[in-house]
């Protein structure tokens, strides 16, 4: 981005619906050195990982780079202000003093709404000023204009092209994981039976039944956990391309009978093939689902409602005892019951609407999702400056406000599904 520079923003104090404010244009200039990256408390309700732990602050000072961590960011993640410190890190008590002297901030989530105080994050960056975090632009367009408007240059991390040489960088992949992993734990904790197969006494108890609504990277690390307790597990996904992951895994396939170039985009992610397609793929699914023991639902598909492969009727005729983990809950859920944020149980079926399962598991998803920050931080700065280098496809990817606009191109196109 030599030469380049950006049209930034100063807060006026007229408030906005939601606890923003009105912008007006301030010239600045963002090509300055880059020294401080600064790591407030997450403050998402329930939200306990943290977006940079002490280990990888030493990485970031190879870098020349000051850290400033708001006090308390790291406790619940059991990291505490004294281990920051001593890996190098400066701790601030204030986090209006994080927001406003940062120079590149790195979050978790994105910025959060605090109505009460009648304020959101947002308001607290200064224009000039660069965010890393888990944006969800798609699902997010007012918060991305917020920000943009705000003078802010945001990089999505939840964007990452999904490139070999991007695999240290993508945070979906490492929470996706850390979600697949806990999914199948609170499945195995509600089920009123143990998981494998024992040979007793009293007799042979048979292994439970496990069904995994798509392979991707959280289906594909359900099924590892579910083999490692001892399940039996079936799994299904769009993709053909799925089956020779999920066999090596131990599970079964189940065929959805579409042809590769109908389920798969260019990007390698799943479609969204359509109702009609959807109907019969609860076709197909129906009696796999009457017969397991537990079902790990994933199939999401970004900007839109998650599709629904699990309907009532469905779910009525499961064994009572048996449970479902919704992941796609945050976008409405694959399972007509399922009610997010909540564990419910309807027709003695048990049915978990999970919104953040890596936050419950904060201290592995924290130290990953730091490692994740650090790789991507290392991508950004050049010369010891954030540089926006169109010709960099990671940086390309992920940017998402830039000169006081929205700038990614997918956020003007239909989006395309993919399962996690």
């Amino acid at each position: 981005m030599q030469g380049d520079s950006v049209i930034l923003f100063r807060l006026r104090p007229t408030a906005l619906p939601g606890g923003c404010y009105e912008c007006e244009p301030a010239p600045t200039d963002i090509e300055g050195k880059l020294t401080k990256v600064s790591i407030p408390k997450e403050t998402a309700p329930g939200e306990r990982r943290v977006a940079v732990v002490p280990e990888s602050v030493g990485r970031l000072a190879a870098m020349d780079l000051e850290v400033v961590v708001e006090s308390g960011a790291g406790e619940a993640a059991f990291f505490a202000d004294s281990d920051y410190e001593a890996a190098g890190a400066s701790i601030e008590p204030d986090a209006a003093a994080v927001f406003g002297d940062a120079e590149l901030m790195v979050k978790v989530n994105a910025p959060t709404v605090d109505a009460s105080a009648g304020r959101c994050e947002v308001d607290l960056l200064r224009a000039g000023s660069a965010l890393a975090a888990v944006l969800a632009p798609r699902d997010n367009p007012q918060l991305v204009r917020g920000i943009a408007e705000a003078g802010v240059t945001a990089c999505a991390l939840d964007m990452v092209p999904r490139l070999s040489r991007a695999q240290a960088m993508d945070v979906l992949t490492s929470m996706s994981t850390v979600a697949g992993y806990r999914a199948v734990l609170l499945a195995c904790e509600a089920m009123p039976k143990m998981v494998p197969m024992m040979m007793t006494p009293a007799g042979t108890l048979r292994p439970a039944k496990g069904l995994v609504i798509g392979a991707g990277v959280a289906g594909l690390e359900a099924i590892a956990t579910a083999r490692r307790l001892g399940a039996v597990v079936k799994a299904v996904d769009t993709r053909p391309a799925a089956q020779e992951q999920v066999e090596s895994l131990g599970a079964k396939f189940v065929v959805m009978e579409v042809g590769a170039e109908e389920a798969e985009d260019a990007g390698g992610y799943a479609r969204d093939l359509g109702e009609e397609f959807y109907s019969r793929q609860q076709e197909v699914l129906a009696p796999h689902v009457e017969e397991a023991d537990f079902i790990i639902a994933t199939a999401v598909i970004p900007g839109r409602r998650a599709p629904l492969l699990i309907t009532e009727g469905m779910v009525r005729a499961m064994k009572p005892g048996s449970v479902i983990v919704d992941l796609a809950a945050p976008s409405g859920g694959n399972c007509q019951l399922t009610e997010p944020g909540t564990r419910t149980e309807r027709h003695g079926v048990t049915l978990f609407g999970p919104l953040n399962l890596p936050g419950e598991v904060p201290v592995h998803a924290s130290q990953m999702f730091s490692r994740n920050v650090a790789a991507f931080i290392a991508e950004l700065i050049g010369d010891g400056r954030i540089n926006i280098d169109m010709e960099n496809e990671i940086i390309r990817e992920t940017l998402i406000t830039r000169d006081g606009e929205v700038v990614h191109q997918a956020l003007k196109e239909p989006p395309q599904g993919k399962e996690d």
